[in-house]
């Protein structure tokens, strides 16, 4: 027996996205939301590193919450913008993907190295429900002081704890505990910090 899919209800798509039920990716309110984000993430990765003001400007725009002191290098490539809030005194390397199609939420101090994917969409084993284009999603938490090495991978539904260390080209498939190290693929604790 295949799994009937989701219920038939008077939610958008956007809301079904964002209380991250089932919805349907190719939908044209998201649709329009990504292209919003797509014409924002331009802007910024073509911006001269000169103007750090407008850079600062577009982020604001583009992010959910960007805090004070805190810097993107781009190139920097995102869903929505919108679902991805970002503390003070953070810095975010060249090349982050965040797919922020559930909350990613970044705290203060953290530190990521280059080309960094966070990876919150999901997909139905169900093959139908594929081929029908629903995906759902599930949250991504960075808390404070956390170190994410380059070339790491951060799955849906992961929270990397206080103080962590996420080892270069790490897959991070479960929580990362505060003041840990992880390493490898998938990631597994190496010590206590």
């Amino acid at each position: 027996m295949t799994d009937p899919g989701p219920q038939p209800d008077n939610r958008s798509q956007r809301e079904r996205m964002l209380a991250g039920d089932l919805y349907i990716a190719d939908d044209p309110e998201l649709a329009r939301d990504s292209l919003r984000a797509m014409s924002l993430t331009e802007k910024f990765n073509a911006s001269p590193a000169e103007e750090p003001e407008e850079r600062r400007r577009i982020l604001d725009e583009l992010l959910g919450a960007f805090g004070e002191e805190s810097e993107i290098r781009p190139p920097l490539y995102c869903d929505y913008g919108y679902q991805i809030s970002i503390g003070a005194r953070t810095f975010v390397n060249f090349g982050l993907t965040a797919l922020d199609v559930a909350r990613i939420t970044i705290g203060d101090d953290v530190q990521f190295g280059p080309n960094v994917q966070l990876l919150t969409p999901t997909h139905p084993t169900d093959a139908g429900l594929r081929r029908a284009k629903w995906e759902a999603a599930e949250p991504i938490a960075i808390e404070d002081n956390a170190w994410i090495g380059g070339g790491a991978i951060v799955l849906p539904g992961v929270t990397v704890g206080e103080n962590s260390i996420v080892g270069a080209a790490a897959v991070v498939t479960k929580d990362v505990p505060p003041n840990t190290l992880v390493v490898g693929n998938p990631a597994r604790v190496v010590r206590t910090l």
